[in-house]
Protein backbone atom coordinates (compact mmCIF):
# COMPACT_ATOMS: atom_id res chain seq x y z
CA UNK A 1 0.00 0.00 0.00
CA UNK A 2 1.22 3.50 -0.80
CA UNK A 3 1.22 6.47 1.54
CA UNK A 4 1.20 9.97 0.03
CA UNK A 5 2.75 12.87 1.94
CA UNK A 6 1.50 16.21 0.60
CA UNK A 7 2.88 19.60 1.53
CA UNK A 8 0.57 22.58 1.60
CA UNK A 9 3.37 24.58 -0.05
CA UNK A 10 5.95 22.34 -1.73
CA UNK A 11 4.64 19.22 -3.42
CA UNK A 12 4.27 15.58 -2.49
CA UNK A 13 6.12 12.30 -2.11
CA UNK A 14 4.88 8.72 -1.99
CA UNK A 15 6.33 5.69 -0.24
CA UNK A 16 5.31 2.18 0.68
CA UNK A 17 3.53 1.77 4.01
CA UNK A 18 6.37 -0.08 5.85
CA UNK A 19 8.75 2.82 5.20
CA UNK A 20 6.07 5.38 6.06
CA UNK A 21 5.29 3.50 9.27
CA UNK A 22 8.94 3.51 10.29
CA UNK A 23 9.21 7.27 9.77
CA UNK A 24 5.88 8.13 11.39
CA UNK A 25 6.77 6.04 14.43
CA UNK A 26 9.95 8.09 14.82
CA UNK A 27 7.71 11.17 14.77
CA UNK A 28 5.35 9.59 17.34
CA UNK A 29 2.44 9.76 14.91
CA UNK A 30 -0.35 7.22 14.49
CA UNK A 31 -0.22 5.26 11.26
CA UNK A 32 -3.78 6.09 10.36
CA UNK A 33 -5.25 6.49 6.88
CA UNK A 34 -4.97 10.26 7.25
CA UNK A 35 -2.90 12.53 9.41
CA UNK A 36 -1.14 15.86 9.69
CA UNK A 37 2.17 17.33 10.76
CA UNK A 38 1.25 20.89 11.68
CA UNK A 39 3.35 23.99 11.11
CA UNK A 40 4.23 24.04 14.81
CA UNK A 41 5.32 20.37 14.74
CA UNK A 42 7.64 20.69 11.72
CA UNK A 43 10.85 21.78 13.56
CA UNK A 44 10.56 18.92 16.07
CA UNK A 45 9.73 16.43 13.30
CA UNK A 46 12.82 17.44 11.34
CA UNK A 47 14.98 17.16 14.47
CA UNK A 48 13.59 13.72 15.34
CA UNK A 49 14.25 12.33 11.85
CA UNK A 50 17.75 13.83 11.67
CA UNK A 51 18.58 12.40 15.11
CA UNK A 52 17.32 8.95 14.14
CA UNK A 53 19.34 9.02 10.92
CA UNK A 54 22.47 10.18 12.75
CA UNK A 55 22.04 7.43 15.34
CA UNK A 56 21.61 4.89 12.55
CA UNK A 57 18.51 3.44 14.19
CA UNK A 58 16.86 0.48 12.52
CA UNK A 59 13.14 -0.06 12.27
CA UNK A 60 11.38 -3.36 12.73
CA UNK A 61 11.56 -4.07 9.01
CA UNK A 62 15.29 -3.50 8.62
CA UNK A 63 17.58 -6.48 8.28
CA UNK A 64 21.16 -6.11 9.48
CA UNK A 65 23.56 -6.20 6.50
CA UNK A 66 25.26 -9.48 7.46
CA UNK A 67 21.90 -11.28 7.71
CA UNK A 68 20.77 -9.87 4.37
CA UNK A 69 24.00 -11.02 2.73
CA UNK A 70 23.70 -14.49 4.25
CA UNK A 71 20.07 -14.80 3.15
CA UNK A 72 20.93 -13.69 -0.38
CA UNK A 73 23.81 -16.15 -0.66
CA UNK A 74 21.62 -18.99 0.62
CA UNK A 75 18.94 -18.24 -1.99
CA UNK A 76 21.20 -18.58 -5.00
CA UNK A 77 23.97 -20.83 -3.67
CA UNK A 78 22.88 -23.72 -5.92
CA UNK A 79 22.02 -21.61 -8.97
CA UNK A 80 25.01 -20.59 -11.09
CA UNK A 81 22.86 -18.85 -13.70
CA UNK A 82 22.24 -15.77 -11.56
CA UNK A 83 25.83 -14.79 -10.85
CA UNK A 84 25.81 -12.08 -13.52
CA UNK A 85 22.58 -10.65 -12.10
CA UNK A 86 23.58 -10.71 -8.42
CA UNK A 87 22.65 -7.56 -6.57
CA UNK A 88 25.65 -6.60 -4.45
CA UNK A 89 24.16 -3.29 -3.32
CA UNK A 90 23.55 -2.80 0.39
CA UNK A 91 19.98 -2.79 1.69
CA UNK A 92 18.17 0.53 1.78
CA UNK A 93 18.65 2.11 5.18
CA UNK A 94 16.85 4.66 7.28
CA UNK A 95 18.80 7.59 5.85
CA UNK A 96 17.68 6.84 2.29
CA UNK A 97 14.08 6.43 3.39
CA UNK A 98 14.04 9.54 5.60
CA UNK A 99 15.83 11.99 3.28
CA UNK A 100 12.88 12.75 0.94
CA UNK A 101 10.56 13.35 3.89
CA UNK A 102 13.12 15.52 5.68
CA UNK A 103 13.50 17.61 2.53
CA UNK A 104 9.72 17.96 2.17
CA UNK A 105 9.43 18.97 5.84
CA UNK A 106 12.19 21.57 5.49
CA UNK A 107 10.73 23.12 2.33
CA UNK A 108 7.31 23.24 3.96
CA UNK A 109 8.70 24.83 7.13
CA UNK A 110 10.30 27.64 5.10
CA UNK A 111 6.85 28.54 3.76
CA UNK A 112 4.99 28.07 7.08
CA UNK A 113 2.96 25.20 5.66
CA UNK A 114 1.90 21.79 6.92
CA UNK A 115 2.12 18.16 5.78
CA UNK A 116 -0.82 15.82 5.26
CA UNK A 117 -0.50 12.11 4.68
CA UNK A 118 -3.06 9.84 3.15
CA UNK A 119 -3.34 6.09 2.58
CA UNK A 120 -6.10 3.72 1.51
CA UNK A 121 -6.49 2.53 5.13
CA UNK A 122 -4.71 2.47 8.48
CA UNK A 123 -1.31 0.83 8.18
Amino acid sequence: MLVKFSSSTSGQIMMFSPAARQLLEILHKDCSARGVITTEQLPEAIDRLRTAVAAGSHGAGDTPPQQATTAASNDDSNDDSNHDQADDSPPIGLAQRAFPLIELLEWTRKEDGFILWEAAKDF
